[in-house]
């Protein structure tokens, strides 16, 4: 019984962490551009007052597309207003969390994901 309950708990835990790829919790905003070993391209959209679910994203590099404000739920509790013009770029270290357009504008960005393991080296 009690390898069962490990099994059972394994299971869950893994399905929790796909479940907060972007790209699954939230198809209908996050489009993959570009994915290699590497690297994973996305475009985001979304009108003002939508929200994601909660979701996880590595290291990556965000690029605005266009003028928005957001509010970033994490899981602790804590919220981080972001508000970005045109052209401004983000690096972010690896951060799960919930994000929610509070601006009256729609969001639109490139986020560059990358990959664990990634070489540093030039080739």
């Amino acid at each position: 019984m009690k390898n069962m309950l490990v099994i059972f708990t394994l299971l869950l835990a893994a399905t929790s962490l796909f479940a907060q790829d972007p790209v699954v919790s939230d198809g209908d905003k996050y489009k993959i551009l570009f994915e290699n070993e590497k690297v994973r391209v996305l475009d985001y959209k979304d009108q003002s007052g939508e929200k994601t679910h909660e979701h996880s994203h590595p290291a990556f590099v965000l690029y605005a597309r266009a003028p928005f404000k957001r509010k970033i739920m994490l899981p602790d509790g804590k919220s981080i207003m972001r508000e970005f013009k045109t052209g401004d770029v983000l690096y972010s270290e690896e951060q799960t969390h919930i994000g929610e357009n509070v601006g009256e504008t729609p969001t639109h960005v490139i986020m560059v994901e990358m990959k664990s393991g990634m070489g540093m080296g030039v080739k």
